[in-house]
């Protein structure tokens, strides 16, 4: 029998997370081991069922023509599936890559919006906006109920064959955690914070120093 999402990572209760993690600035939080980072989309169960099944993502409801958003801190992708109950986020999957892969994702990324600090002029940054695959994203991290925090989190937006080397052959292991977040809801519905659940995510400190992504 496989092992549940909870046992095959480190958890923590709200409280110790709120309070060991920065307040404010821009931070990749994620769960990660040595080797290994998690993130995580949430899908219609017909595209959560394909992927769990043959681990990669595929089949006739997911499309490689789109642009496809991963998130490695857990409290935003609740917030963005509204803990799994938004239309079509109704299954939220953990995916393990490796911190290489990762890595080589965040080199092709490129702001949504205009930085100036970093591309300098608007004409570069469109320039390289229309010629990459992958797009960037610091948004405001979120409370387990969705109010908006200091601290800024990544999302990354992946196409073209960015995408589908991410859904064929960077995945190392692919979890549906529905049940997982569900139990966690109802700490979060019954104002039971305390009891409240999460990975033990720490901050990523990237390897590569060539990777223009704000932080």
């Amino acid at each position: 029998m496989s092992l549940k999402f909870e046992q095959q990572i480190q958890l923590e209760n709200y409280p110790s997370f709120s309070t060991r993690l920065p307040k404010e600035g821009r931070h990749i939080v994620g769960f990660q081991t040595e080797e290994e980072i998690i993130v995580y989309q949430a899908y219609k169960p017909s595209i959560a069922s394909y992927a769990v099944e043959h681990q990669q993502f595929g089949g006739k409801d997911f499309s490689y023509n789109r642009m496809s958003w991963i998130k490695p801190n857990f409290l935003w992708m609740m917030y963005r599936c509204g803990w799994a109950t938004k239309i079509n986020q109704e299954r939220v999957l953990a995916i393990w890559i490796k911190k290489e892969d990762w890595e080589d994702i965040l080199r092709k990324a490129v702001f949504s919006s205009f930085q100036e600090d970093i591309y300098g002029t608007r004409e570069k940054w469109k320039e390289e906006l229309s010629t990459s695959e992958v797009r960037l994203q610091w948004d405001p991290a979120h409370h387990p109920k969705g109010n908006k925090l200091t601290r800024k989190a990544i999302q990354i937006g992946m196409k073209g064959e960015t995408l589908r080397r991410f859904g064929q052959e960077n995945i190392q292991h692919i979890e549906d955690i529905t049940p997982f977040v569900k139990k966690q809801q109802q700490y979060v519905e019954n104002n039971q914070l305390e009891s409240l659940e999460v990975p033990r995510e720490t901050l990523y400190i990237p390897k590569k120093t060539d990777l223009r992504i704000g932080l």
